[in-house]
Order: C-alpha cells, then structure tokens, then sequence
C-alpha cells in the first residue's frame, strides 16, 4: 500500500473539507482513482498456476499516471522504445523554467500555460539550431510540476542530441562535444516569447508584465553519450511526484518527508501538517490529455524513415553498430505461485460496473 494513497484515504474528507473549493475536475479524478486502486471497488483479476493449479485473485489497479501504485514499469517501457532512436552523438539537458511570478497562473490555467510552454521552447531550439546551419536536430521533452521541497515549479527537461541533419544535402552536422546553445541567449529569446504567448492566448493574461523578472533561468549542461544520457532522462519520467523511501514519519498528524537540498546536495527534512502534505502532492496533478513527454524533430514518432536515414550516414561516418530496430511491446505483469513458485498466467480479469 503507498504511503500517500493511505493517508489520503484516512483524512479525505478533513481534506474535502479544508481543499475542496480549490481542487480542480482533475485533481478530483485523480482523488477517485487513488481511493479505488487495488480495491474491490476496481474489479479484480483471475490468476492460475498451470504447474500446481493453485487460483487466486487480486484487486486491479487502477492505471491513472498520478497513482504512486501504478505505473512502475512505464520507465523501463519507454527507455526500451528509445534503443531505436539511439545516435552516437553526445547529449545535453536543457532546462526551461518559468519564473515565480508566474506559478497562479500555472494553477488556474495550467494546460493552456504548459501547452505554451511546450511550443515555445521548442521554437527556441529549432530556431536556435536553424540559425547554425540550416539543419535539423532531435529532442525530448519532459514537463516537471515541482521543485526538490515539492513546491509548485514548473520547468521543461529536454535532452538534446548533438547535430543536425540537413535535408537539401542529406548530410548529417557533428555538433560539439561540450558546447549546445548558449545559456544566456536561450533564456533571453525563451522570456519574450513565453511572454508573447501569454498575451496572445485566449485563456492566458498577465495584469502587468512589469512585475516579471527581466532575467528568466535557462541551463544547458551536457549529460553524456548514447545511451546513458537516455538512462540518464529516463529518471525524470513517469516517477510519483514523492516516493515512499522519501517518506519517513507520519505521526502526530504531521508527514516529515527527505528532500536533497540543490545547492549543496544534502538531505534535508521537511515537516508538514497531514492536510497541507496532501494539498502539496495533489496540486501537481497534470490535466487530462495534457502529454507531459513529447518528441521533436528527427526523434518524433513519425520521424522513422529519416532517422533510420541519419542512422544510417553515422554508420559509416563512425562504422557505428545501428540499434536493432526489433518490435517492443510493453512489460507484463508477472505473479509468482506462492506454492510452487512457478509464473502464474492471468486467466481472466471482472471488472466492477
């Protein structure tokens, strides 16, 4: 049982009481998938073990992206999906955030402001890329709603792979291997656009431009080669917002939870009253049909054929051994018989109406 889902079910209704005004529809799907999770309320599936005939059943989960119990293997699902899209080139993180002043905004018209945000540094890099030689490069994107003390900070990961493709020339450009973009003229370009997006948005409106700083943070670090730095973005997807293990006291109604300090890498400990813990993990729950990864360039999902291309010229380039392109399908659950230890098979699944 997560840590979080049970204390979420003992003081739900304190919580409605004391947070329901300001839970969006959201949020409140997500309250309702969490108290359901693994519960008859779910339905339940129907295990059998064809070495011992031992049957069991067992609660369903309830597969919603926010559940701290579900979604364990959807990391290593996707960093299986990008073996395919590997180069051997070096990579870069680079990190759009958005300022303080602007976080109300992001709580009561987050989709329309992270929609933005997604578009507007994407024509940033592309642009940036463009203005170099001409060709163009690969990236995924990563939205995070929160800061190490879990406040509400939103800001884009984005690797990038070093060099671009030039379609005119069919010909690949080697980026450097320690240098991108720079740092200081991203953050400049990434301000007046996100603040020209907001403006012109129909759901989005700032009162007074002039209380935004006039230096937003834009950083551009190289995070390594190949596959490594896809192991290395891979930690920043589809993980719960706090992990158990960062759980270390629920008592006296108040959580006290582990958190690494960024600038000197310490732990630190933060204590909270049970409510306001709640209301801090739940206020980063994402809206329905908002895709929080997003591939551009030659690494978008329809961008097969000309990645296989690039693939193709680094091979020679480097006599570079290509990926194998073998069809991935998602991880299984497995059950292992508690009396014969044997794999047990799903037989059949009843779901509650």
């Amino acid at each position: 049982m997560s840590t979080f889902i049970d204390l979420l079910r003992q003081h739900h209704q304190e919580f409605e009481s004391e947070y329901g005004n300001q839970l969006s529809h959201d949020s409140r799907r997500a309250i309702y998938a969490m108290l359901s999770c693994k519960t008859s309320n779910q339905g339940c599936s129907q295990w059998l073990c064809h070495h011992c005939q031992h049957g069991d059943r067992m609660p369903l989960s309830c597969g919603h992206r926010h559940c701290p119990q579900c979604q364990q293997r959807t990391t290593s699902d996707w960093l299986m999906r990008q073996q395919s899209k590997l180069l051997p080139v070096h990579y870069f993180m680079v990190t759009f955030t958005l300022p303080y002043e602007l976080r109300t905004l992001a709580r009561s018209q987050s989709k329309a402001l992270y929609q933005s945000m997604f578009s507007v540094a994407a024509s940033v890099l592309k642009d940036f890329a463009k203005r170099r030689n001409g060709g163009e490069i690969g990236f995924t994107t990563v939205l995070h709603t929160h800061n190490r003390k879990r406040n509400l900070h939103p800001h884009l990961h984005i690797i990038v792979a070093s060099g671009s493709y030039n379609k005119m020339r069919n010909q690949w450009h080697k980026g450097k291997s320690n240098y991108l973009f720079n740092a200081f003229a991203l953050a400049k370009v990434w301000r007046a656009r996100m603040i020209d997006a907001i403006n012109r948005h129909a759901d989005l409106s700032l009162a007074n431009t002039g209380t935004l700083p006039t230096k937003w943070v834009v950083d551009c670090r190289k995070v390594g080669y190949g596959l490594p730095a896809l192991q290395y973005l891979s930690r920043y997807l589809y993980r719960g917002i706090l992990p158990d293990k960062d759980i270390i006291d629920t008592s006296h109604n108040t959580v006290t939870f582990n958190y690494k300090d960024g600038q000197t890498q310490a732990t630190k400990t933060r204590i909270l009253p049970t409510l306001k813990f709640l209301w801090l993990i739940l206020q980063h729950v994402l809206p329905k049909g908002l895709q929080r990864v997003r591939d551009y360039g030659f690494l978008h999902g329809n961008a097969k054929r000309l990645r296989m291309r690039i693939q193709i010229i680094l091979l020679h380039l480097f006599n570079w051994k290509m990926p194998l392109l073998a069809a991935t399908t998602p991880s299984k659950a497995i059950r292992i018989c508690p009396c014969c230890q044997h794999e047990m098979k799903c037989v059949g699944i009843t779901r509650t109406t």
